[in-house]
């Protein structure tokens, strides 16, 4: 509407709205209303906005869209999300408790807010957000509702908030700012990494304002709180989302995960995957549940989803593929990620130094480890690997090179020098190790398998115990299994893999990831015990 067109209108016009609660403005709010040249919009003007916002609309959060475009909008990392999915999350919390306050800590223009008040009609309000004519909106929308007398409004930041104590359970509920860690100044990083570390965490710079979030929610929040929050999901897979994969298998208490699928995008002006995150503060739910959604109108209650392991999630650092729907699994038959971990293999950075053909005189035996280094080794050894007879020896030297004697260290003080003739501690992967010259070879998995081949993957008993460089992984039981167990694992490995189940690409070249290869169908303990066929 007209009325709305402009900055400065808008700012009038939530004045306006907010008119009767005028002293509560904070001097922020006042700054910005003072500064204003604009008419007040006319009587009917305001009850047509009063009646819209009543009716469940949000014309003065829309028009500060239509106002503010996506770029002037980035730097507070302002994203309105959709009635649709306030709904669905506003849902997920009224099925799951009853709190007595509930904070949105980037409220924005209230559309959480206003959405629980309905759900919970005794909780206190409270919404916080550093922009100021977020915050006047907010409490327009407030006034307008007749729900002013229970809520606060803060301008403020939500990670140096000081919250009084409940009187019952807190539910934290929004969408925090979508800021890439470029923006993010070094003094909230110095914060991030300090608040980390108190909580027993490691921090990364590369970390968005919604993972600071995350974690200021984790300070502010007390045992029998609990919250949904939408974000974008990069979190799942990289390096900076462990904080918060940690954080929710160890303190926020995580619930479930609904992943919307790529070709949704749930942010207007944003292209990015969204994620909610359901959670209880101080809850260990011995599975959290996993689900990705094609549409915004299939995420209902928040309610479905595939239970995947505390354990399992523990140890895999790419949660994105843990969402991906699969075949309903027969009874007695479980996901191989259920009973075993798989690990790719070590990469030594450059093999021209540290693979070698056949014995060396010139380094210590106990530095030679025969290992797997090329997938056809794995392919002509069948259904077993019985003989070292053609495996290359991978030399891998402990970091603290103390523990050789004086005859031994003098070989390697050799080796290492004219490595360093050769620039491979210069390399990438060497420069990243905690030493340079220690290659980290895992230790023997009793089942090696391939992952990259235009033919299912190879699953080979490892009965010589081979290391295995980043050309196979490595199949490791979570809990010690007899060969006899292992030798049936084995076998169901081979008769349940198909290509389908890795990804496919050009030229029919199709890989398993380490997540991936979790997923394959197996026959659970007791019916490995049993001997039944797969």
């Amino acid at each position: 509407m007209d009325v709305l067109s402009t900055r400065d209108s808008l700012i009038v016009a939530a004045a306006a709205l907010a008119a009767e609660h005028a002293d509560a403005l904070t001097p922020e709010e006042s700054r910005i209303v003072d500064a204003c040249n604009a008419p007040r919009p006319s009587r009917s003007d305001l009850a047509e906005i009063r009646d819209l916002i009543r009716a469940g609309r949000d014309p003065l959060g829309t028009a500060y869209c239509r106002v503010h475009s996506a770029e002037l909008r980035r730097p507070l990392g302002q994203t309105y999300t959709s009635q649709e999915i306030v709904e669905a999350m506003t849902a997920w919390a009224a099925a799951n408790g009853s709190p007595t306050r509930v904070i949105d800590p980037g409220a924005g223009s209230g559309r959480y807010l206003l959405a629980a008040a309905k759900s919970f009609p005794e909780a206190r309000l409270f919404g916080v957000d550093v922009d100021p004519l977020a915050a006047l909106m907010l409490r327009a929308n407030l006034a307008a509702c007749g729900l002013a007398d229970r809520a606060e409004v803060r301008v403020s930041d939500f990670r140096t908030l000081s919250l009084p104590p409940a009187d019952g359970s807190t539910l934290f509920l929004g969408n925090p700012p979508y800021v890439r860690h470029h923006s993010i100044s070094p003094e909230w990083k110095e914060w991030f990494a300090a608040t980390a570390k108190r909580h027993g965490l490691k921090a990364s710079k590369l970390a968005g304002l919604h993972v600071h979030f995350f974690l200021a929610t984790a300070e502010h929040a007390r045992p029998g709180d609990y919250g949904a929050f939408i974000t974008s999901s990069e979190w799942l897979d990289v390096n900076y989302g462990k904080l918060v994969r940690d954080l929710l298998l160890d303190g926020l208490g995580g619930q479930s995960l609904h992943l919307i699928d790529a070709s949704v995008l749930p942010f207007d002006d944003v292209a990015t995957t969204g994620m909610i995150t359901c959670f209880k503060i101080g809850d260990s739910p011995a599975a959290v549940k996993l689900r990705r959604v094609r549409s915004v109108g299939q995420l209902g209650r928040l309610e479905g989803g595939r239970g995947v392991s505390r354990k399992r999630l523990a140890v895999s650092d790419k949660w994105s593929v843990l969402t991906r729907p699969s075949p309903r699994l027969p009874e007695g038959y479980v996901e191989l990620g259920e009973l075993c971990r798989v690990h790719r293999g070590a990469v030594t950075g450059a093999n021209r130094v540290w693979v070698r053909r056949g014995a060396a005189s010139d380094l210590p035996e106990r530095v030679l480890f025969p290992s797997v280094t090329k997938a056809r080794e794995l392919f002509a050894a069948g259904k077993r690997l019985t003989s070292g007879e053609g495996l290359r020896n991978v030399i891998d030297l402990p970091w603290d090179l103390d523990v050789f004697n004086a005859e031994e260290r003098r070989q390697i003080d050799k080796f290492l020098r004219e490595a360093q003739l050769k620039g491979v501690d210069k390399g990438y992967i060497a420069a990243n190790r905690k030493a340079w010259w220690s290659v980290g070879l895992r230790d023997a998995a009793p089942i090696l398998a391939t992952y990259m081949a235009r033919r299912p993957p190879a699953f080979v008993r490892n009965d010589i115990d081979a290391r295995h460089i980043n050309i196979a992984h490595g199949v490791y039981p979570r809990t010690p299994m007899s060969p006899a167990l292992l030798d049936r694992l084995a076998d169901a490995l081979r008769a349940s893999v198909n290509l389908s189940q890795g990804r496919t690409y050009a030229g029919g070249l199709v890989k398993f990831e380490p997540r991936e290869m979790e997923r394959i169908p197996v026959p659970n303990l007791d019916r490995l015990a049993e001997g039944t066929e797969p």
